[in-house]
């Protein structure tokens, strides 16, 4: 990761599920929401009804930098992001639609900030009509890992 990003702390769940799930230097990590403590998200609604377009795009962001977050608690130190395999992102609206695709893009590039080229990946939108407690967007993220070699250059945050 970039040396001069600052990541929030990773908040976990109370349910039963795995914030991520690591097979071999790949890991899969758990639906992020854009939460702001372990009980509160930023914002709840629906896009394009009780949430505007600069609202869904921090709550992207936020979902984002749990997405990061998670993902430096789970890398070990002699490990870098290799590249970011696959980000799916739920966009919850109302029935009238809304660009789900700028929601998209606000935790795309997040997510290329922190980790550059390696952060630069495939992605799939949807709009769903409800997520996780009412939250307007949720994310998912599979990522690749390699090991860094003694003498590389140092390892970010």
């Amino acid at each position: 990761m970039s040396q001069n990003v600052v990541l929030p702390d990773p908040i976990g769940t109370e349910y039963q599920y795995v914030m991520a799930a690591r097979h071999g230097r790949v890991i899969l990590l758990a639906s992020q929401i854009p939460k702001t403590d372990p009980r509160t998200i930023h914002a709840a609604g629906r896009c394009g009804e009780a949430i505007d377009m600069e609202t869904a795009c921090e709550s992207a962001r936020l979902a984002a930098g749990q997405v990061l977050a998670w993902l430096a608690k789970e890398r070990r130190p002699d490990e870098e992001v290799d590249r970011v395999l696959r980000l799916q992102v739920y966009v919850a609206v109302g029935d009238d639609g809304f660009d789900i695709s700028t929601v998209a893009d606000a935790a795309s590039e997040r997510i290329i900030a922190a980790l550059g080229q390696a952060g630069r990946h495939p992605r799939t939108v949807l709009g769903v009509s409800r997520l996780p407690r009412n939250a307007p967007v949720m994310l998912e993220a599979t990522v690749a890992l390699k090991a860094v070699e003694p003498g590389d250059k140092a390892r970010g945050p």
